[in-house]
């Protein structure tokens, strides 16, 4: 089964035995996530699709947070040209890493 599920404004196709990155979401590394915002769901080999309007009723991703970090640090410089205006800054953005375990529709 492969399922588009939307979760901190972005929208992300998965299927069983995925591993991604997502937006910091509560949880211990362990604890098990259902994301309710399911928006398609299909088959492996695409016959039987199911298009939410805007989601799919009795649909729902159920996955496993495998950690919780921080990405790579990312520089961000603000510059005003002939006003001497120079800042450079840092910043790290949280992340969860889950696990999808399976799809249920």
């Amino acid at each position: 089964m492969i399922a588009v599920i939307k979760t901190g404004g972005k929208q992300y196709k998965v299927s069983p035995k995925d591993k991604l990155k997502v937006e910091k979401l509560e949880g211990k590394e362990g604890a098990k996530i259902v994301f309710d915002e399911v928006l398609l769901i299909s088959s492996e080999d695409g016959k039987d699709i199911n298009i939410g309007e805007p989601l799919v009723k009795n649909a729902k991703v159920e996955a496993k947070v495998l950690k919780q970090a921080r990405a790579k640090k990312v520089m961000v410089i603000k510059h005003k040209a002939k006003k001497r205006y120079n800042v450079k800054r840092g910043h790290r953005q949280y992340f969860t890493e889950i696990e999808i375990e399976k799809v249920v529709s």
